[in-house]
């Protein structure tokens, strides 16, 4: 069995803000292949809203052991899955379903 893989959505205030967000519930990562300002940029979507943030790709918003979006962006396919473990004020925890790794 793997180590388990965490990871931080941040930027969900300029989205829809993370108030309604509960644990257990499951999101979406797609990897941003036309983002202009992070070529490892992986978007986190849920179902019924689209965009909700995007993995935390910098030391000031990754939370935790949390893998940044650099770190896991070749680990992943193109669309993977985790789950909300933690809602905190500084940003979401998750963690990747170990199905969505390559």
């Amino acid at each position: 069995m793997r180590k388990p893989i965490y990871f931080t959505i941040a930027g969900t205030n300029h989205y829809y803000g993370s108030d309604f967000m509960k644990v257990g519930m499951p999101v979406r990562l797609v990897k941003d292949r036309k983002n202009d300002y992070d070529n490892e940029a992986i978007a986190v979507k849920m179902d019924g809203l689209d965009t909700v943030g995007y993995v935390a790709n910098s030391h000031y918003t990754v939370l935790g052991e949390s893998y940044s979006a650099g770190r896991l962006y070749d680990k992943i396919h193109k669309n993977a899955r985790g789950t909300i473990l933690y809602v905190l004020p500084q940003g979401v925890v998750c963690r990747l379903d170990e199905r969505s790794l390559r």
